[in-house]
């Protein structure tokens, strides 16, 4: 029996490492990608705030301050869906090859832009519509594509350590992008961002991607159909997206404006305001999901 609970032991060791919450960075595939993706989520940050504070130097027209957000978040409610069913259909990392290379475009021409003055309120909002455009059409691929970088048994907390990876990106980003543009401006953060892709970039060109048996694929709107049928189909994942909109529709007003409240700060203080906003936005959500999961599906 002792020679038994010895053999047992070093295996339920090592299948409690392998589950451990660290396990995927132990796999170099995922890790470089892991570090490569917080660079370029810290840069994108750095952009969120430069395009905000630039807009306040621009005009302090609170319309014009509130359209930045608008013009970044915009692209979610006209091409998620389909960016979603698209990412079933096409070969993944050519298609966020494609998408990278797009955002690396945008930023650096309106960094470009920026550090010669050519810049108006209104090419400010097309060129962060662009960027918003490029982004989302990236994010459903790009979750896609964490099963075919990890093994089977660490899936789960590779998801967990990506929204870590983004979450420390969103403690640290804006208030980095103030430092920036209170040193160098708001065209040195865009040019920033623009860098900040490559290092992704560069591991999707290098990743050599595992065969995958390709199934019979459909059209967009088939694919479509299908996602909202499934959505339909599931109350948790319906009651999830009913509370996550809710709570953004109510909550997007507070970094829209603040800005034009930041302004007697300086974009030091505005970046600083932007992080402990993000931190109050980052709980909330949290809150409702374990909301979500307490109370019976039923009595939603």
């Amino acid at each position: 029996m002792n020679q038994a609970l010895k053999m047992s032991t070093p295996a339920s060791l090592a299948s409690r490492s392998a589950n451990s919450a660290l396990a995927p960075l132990r796999e170099p595939l995922f890790r470089s990608l892991w570090i490569a993706a917080v660079i370029s989520y810290t840069g994108t940050w750095m952009q969120n705030v430069g395009a905000g504070w630039l807009m306040t130097q621009l005009t302090m027209s609170p319309l014009m301050v509130s359209l930045v957000t608008a013009a970044t978040t915009l692209p979610v409610f006209l091409v998620i869906l389909p960016a979603g069913a698209l990412a079933d259909l096409v070969d993944r990392r050519r298609f966020l090859l494609i998408t990278q290379s797009w955002m690396v475009v945008a930023a650096a021409l309106l960094g470009i832009l920026t550090l010669q003055h050519f810049v108006t309120p209104w090419m400010l909002l097309l060129f962060t519509f662009i960027l918003g455009l490029g982004a989302v059409m990236n994010d459903p691929a790009w979750q896609a594509i964490t099963p075919e970088i990890v093994c089977p048994e660490n899936h789960a907390p590779a998801v967990a350590l990506n929204s870590v990876g983004f979450n420390v990106a969103r403690a640290f980003g804006p208030a980095l992008g103030g430092l920036v543009i209170a040193a160098a401006g708001s065209g040195v953060a865009f040019l920033l961002n623009a860098a900040s892709f490559f290092g992704v970039i560069f591991f999707l060109y290098r990743w050599k991607r595992p065969h995958i048996e390709q199934v019979a694929t459909g059209r967009v709107r088939d694919a479509l159909v299908a996602g909202l049928r499934y959505v339909r189909g599931a109350p948790p994942v319906r009651s999830i997206l009913i509370r996550t909109g809710a709570f953004s529709l109510a909550a997007s007003s507070l970094p829209a404006l603040l800005p034009i409240l930041a302004r007697p700060h300086g974009a030091t203080g505005y970046g600083l305001l932007l992080d402990s906003s993000d931190l109050v936005l980052w709980l909330e959500p949290r809150c409702s999901l374990v909301c979500a999961f307490v109370f019976p599906w039923t009595d939603l």
